[in-house]
């Protein structure tokens, strides 16, 4: 099975592109994040999935598109919700490559992550896969996150301590109201 797997970031990609190949799959990474911010942790994301790209040898189709506009524009008015529409973006680009590239389906590291919504993102997906038509593969991958992130302290990888949204940097790191 061929699988373009998009990938939020390096240390997320360790143990899902680790399961996939041992499953049999020839795997594929895609590098679409325009919800990154600010722009130098975006350089520094993508950077980090080169060098893992080419420390495990995984080919990458790169969308090298920084669109914070368009991401701001976007979930400004209901920041609470930005969530659904950082997934649906990323995972209905990925789901179209994949059915322009001849691939048996497509699904993302944003699987193994405990701090996303799981169920958002598969029906995120599930919508894209229907929108394309392709497949989406499935997997929770929450179940490696020990071993996801042994792998990625073994190849040296930076990782971030937040999502990726200058929301998600806001929450990671201002005070939260009556907090001492």
């Amino acid at each position: 099975m061929k699988i373009l797997l998009h990938m939020c970031c390096g240390p997320c990609a360790a143990y899902p592109v680790e399961q996939l190949r041992g499953q049999g799959a020839a795997v594929t990474g895609y590098w679409f994040n325009h919800n990154i911010h600010p722009y130098q942790e975006y350089m520094r994301r993508r950077d980090t999935v080169r060098a893992y790209a080419e420390k495990v040898r995984l080919d990458v189709i790169w969308r090298d598109e920084y669109r914070l506009e368009e991401f701001l524009a976007a979930v400004a008015q209901n920041p609470d919700d930005r969530c659904f529409y950082c997934y649906f973006s990323r995972l209905d680009a990925v789901a179209a490559a994949a059915a322009a590239g001849g691939f048996d389906a497509f699904s993302s590291t944003l699987l193994y992550s405990r701090y996303q919504k799981h169920d958002a993102i598969r029906d995120c997906a599930e919508r894209a896969a229907e929108r394309h038509g392709v497949a989406f593969h499935y997997d929770d991958y929450r179940r490696g996150w020990q071993e996801g992130i042994r792998l990625s302290k073994e190849l040296g990888l930076y990782r971030q301590q937040y999502c990726g949204c200058i929301y998600s940097e806001k929450e990671r790191y201002h005070p939260r109201e009556g907090a001492k």
